[in-house]
């Protein structure tokens, strides 16, 4: 592939990662709510510490590079929504704020644990036996993305749910988390 070819290549990756973020930030907000809101900052987040690492380890962004940060991104939004689904479950049971926030970080962190480690060690496999510069850019890329995705998922998304914790009214609670269930203050 010629100089021009492979740039219009990275320049339509990077094009259609900025789609796919709006479409996935515009679907989180729509869905979730104010827990879609601090997901699409947490990503935001977690784009920012990727590129600081990219920048520092040194990584080179092929197109192979580009798609690998797009679907380790994928595996960021998953544990979100992992997490606010759990959420959701713990507070129809009629749990505080706090509890079903505390509780649906514990409940999803298993299935979130998993899959990053089992994308973690695919990432290991291929950078080790790869002959081609193309896929270990792919697996570094990748690993790097999906463990920042594990790190932001259970940090920053904890961190910004937690500091929106308070005693809500039911409907506003309701309102704000995109679901029909009571406060538990208001029996």
């Amino acid at each position: 592939i010629g100089a021009s070819l492979g740039q219009d290549a990275v320049d339509a990756s990077l094009y259609a990662g900025i789609v796919a973020f709006i479409i996935i930030s515009i679907f989180l907000i729509l869905f979730y709510r104010l827990p879609g809101f601090l997901a699409v900052v947490a990503l935001l987040m977690y784009t920012a510490m990727n590129l600081a690492l990219f920048k520092f380890i040194p990584v080179t962004l092929t197109a192979a590079g580009i798609a690998a940060f797009i679907l380790s991104l994928g595996m960021a939004v998953d544990a979100n929504i992992l997490i606010f689904e759990r959420m959701k479950e713990e507070l129809k049971r009629g749990r505080e704020l706090g509890d079903a926030i505390t509780e649906g970080f514990h409940r999803a962190w298993s299935s979130i644990r998993d899959s990053n480690t089992s994308s973690m060690i695919t990432a290991i496999i291929l950078y080790m036996f790869s002959s081609t510069s193309v896929v270990k850019g792919f697996a570094l890329v990748f690993f790097i993305g999906v463990a920042v995705s594990m790190f932001t998922a259970i940090t920053a998304s904890r961190t910004l749910l937690l500091a929106i914790k308070h005693d809500n009214a039911g409907r506003i609670l309701s309102f704000l988390f995109g679901g029909n269930f009571k406060n538990s203050n208001n029996k």
